[in-house]
C-alpha cells in the first residue's frame, strides 16, 4: 500500500509520518512508495512505524 493511500484510508496517519520527518504527504513520490521502501530510505525502524501507524488508526476517540 501506498503512503497517499494510507493516508487517504486513515488521515490521522498523517501526523505519524510527519513526526518521523516523511514530509512526503502529497509529493509524486508518495504515490507509489510503500511504507518499508520509504523506512528504507530514510533509515527508519520500519517496525516502529507500523506500530505507531497502526496505533493512531486503532485510535477512532
Amino acid at each position: 500500500m501506498s503512503i497517499n493511500e494510507v493516508v487517504r484510508l486513515y488521515p490521522k496517519t498523517t501526523f505519524v509520518f510527519m513526526d518521523y520527518g516523511l514530509h512526503c504527504i502529497g509529493c509524486p513520490m508518495a504515490t507509489s512508495e510503500t511504507i518499508e521502501e520509504a523506512a528504507k530510505l530514510h533509515q527508519l525502524d520500519l517496525d516502529k512505524l507500523l506500530s505507531d501507524l497502526n496505533k493512531a488508526i486503532e485510535d477512532k476517540k
